[in-house]
């Protein structure tokens, strides 16, 4: 029997693509370590960053003084069936404490009641606005107001997807400076105000973004954040981790060497006529936050101008996350597709002589790790663990893949759990910071993989439909951390203005 083993190992020895295999497991242990002494890095450069910015900032944010200097901000939100979010999203922003703003809320072509609530919980009503189409967008129905909420208005249009409603808001604003969030976000009282203070200090700044936090398990009241929890889902809790280690360690490590490439969409501020001198958002990405970011770069090289694109690292914004694995399955298979599309067609900007450490640095990372990683990922663990089982790798050299893969991910979601409780405590209760740190290390046993996986499976996607119009990206919200007073619940239906009926056509 041990002839037959033997003799059994031997042919599969001269099978090529066992060679093949063989030779490769050195490229996987190089790829993974390389990956993971870059994230480190990064980890270093960011944890600098935080310690340094929190000395600065923690005292005293912003001289009262100085907020009448603040420049005004248009607030744009994108809405496409939101109805169980939107409303408690406006009602933060009228909470904040920023002086001069206003807020515009796309409805693009919603099916649900997501208008209707809107209309019955700030009493908007249509008015004859003049709408000036500095970027082409789908037919804008109309434009509402409220007397009751001078801040706020609605712009109704057709669907057109994330980007095209969010070029109709850009048409609407009146301020230089705009402010994207997504519906399903809330704002603290300062967020606004820590978001915009990079437009302050540096005149050269034309974009800043901040950090995105888990909402699940939180609790709002009347649009507030009245209660900061962990989620009670496995699931939404290790995305919180993967939230952490985004936000805390990758874009705060490239902000200081003016090479971060994304502002997330959920909450960025833009100088609106930089974003319109290059012709706003594509309506023909998923990524349009990063396409816009990574083309902002590209223009303002080419252009030879002196500017700064940067990251704020506080806790500014909150928004819900996926709590079902359909939904999560489409939404990262969606931002890899948006990254493929962002980074393939902006691909002039890598090595460009011109490119600095956006073109040089950040990009090829991008396109390496973040691009190539899933497919290398996925083959380095089937080939391993494939070789392993066969026998045909030593036991020691497979702890090393091990160690490589999946311990020095899990030092960087501790890593990232540690430096948010030196920093800003958020979770500041013992049992909180147990349960994170369980979380943070079981992520990378099984969650991880299957999220390489619905990534490979987002690149794929791309390379067989690259170019195709993309609507909104949708996902199971539940809705279930804010309290709606019941006098703020909408009616099932809102009649139209008694003096203007709403025909549902054009503007005049």
């Amino acid at each position: 029997m041990n002839t037959f083993w033997q003799m059994l190992l031997d042919h599969f020895y001269q099978v090529p693509w066992v060679h093949l295999m063989i030779s490769l497991q050195w490229f996987f242990m190089a790829y993974f370590v390389a990956i993971n002494l870059a994230y480190l890095a990064l980890n270093y450069i960011s944890a600098y960053q935080i310690v340094r910015y929190m000395r600065e900032h923690r005292a005293n944010y912003l001289p009262e003084a100085l907020r009448e200097y603040q420049p005004p901000v248009s607030v744009l939100l994108p809405a496409h069936n939101e109805e169980k979010s939107v409303v408690s999203s406006v009602r933060s922003l009228l909470k904040t404490s920023y002086p001069d703003y206003e807020i515009v809320v796309v409805n693009d072509g919603s099916t649900d009641g997501t208008r209707e609530a809107l209309i019955a919980a700030f009493g908007l009503v249509m008015v004859p606005e003049a709408y000036r189409a500095r970027l082409k967008t789908e037919m804008v129905k109309g434009v509402y107001a409220s007397a009751t909420h001078p801040r706020v208005r609605m712009v109704d249009k057709a669907n057109g997807g994330k980007a095209d409603a969010i070029n109709a808001g850009i048409n609407c604003a009146r301020y230089p400076l705009f402010c994207v969030m997504d519906a399903d976000s809330i704002l603290q009282p300062e967020s606004l105000s820590r978001v915009v203070r990079p437009f302050l200090e540096d005149r050269r700044v034309v974009a800043s973004g901040g950090v995105v936090r888990v909402l699940n398990g939180c609790t709002v009241s009347d649009g507030q954040l009245s209660k900061i929890g962990l989620p009670d889902h496995w699931l939404p809790s290790f995305q919180l981790v993967e939230y952490l280690r985004a936000f805390l360690f990758g874009r705060v490590g490239w902000s200081p060497m003016n090479a971060l490439l994304i502002i997330s969409g959920a909450f960025g501020v833009f100088y609106k006529e930089r974003v319109v001198a290059i012709g706003g958002y594509r309506a023909d990405t998923v990524g349009e936050d990063m396409d816009l970011v990574v083309r902002m770069h590209s223009s303002l090289r080419r252009e030879r101008r002196d500017y700064r694109i940067v990251f704020v690292p506080d806790p500014v914004c909150w928004t819900e996350v996926p709590t079902d694995l359909k939904s999560l399955r489409s939404q990262r298979m969606r931002w890899q597709y948006g990254l493929a599309e962002s980074l393939w067609s902006n691909l002039s900007l890598m090595f460009n002589r011109r490119g600095g450490a956006a073109g040089w640095l950040a990009f090829p990372f991008m396109l390496l790790f973040e691009f190539f990683g899933p497919a290398i990922e996925v083959i380095g663990y089937v080939a391993m663990i494939s070789l392993a089982i066969l026998g045909l790798v030593p036991l020691d050299v497979f702890l090393v893949f091990l160690v490589a893969a999946v311990g020095m991910g899990v030092l960087l979601s501790v890593n990232a759990m540690l430096l948010e409780e030196l920093s800003f405590g958020l979770y500041a209760r013992p049992r909180q910071q147990l349960r994170l740190f369980v979380v943070a290390v079981l992520e990378n046993f099984g969650y991880r993989q299957i999220n390489s996986l619905w990534r490979l499976a987002g690149t794929v996607n791309w390379l067989l439909r690259p170019r195709r119009r993309h609507g909104w990206g949708r996902i199971q919200r539940d809705g279930s951390w804010q309290q709606v007073p019941e006098e703020d619940m909408p009616p099932a239906a809102v009649p139209a203005h008694p003096l203007r009926p709403d025909s549902g056509g054009p503007l005049p």
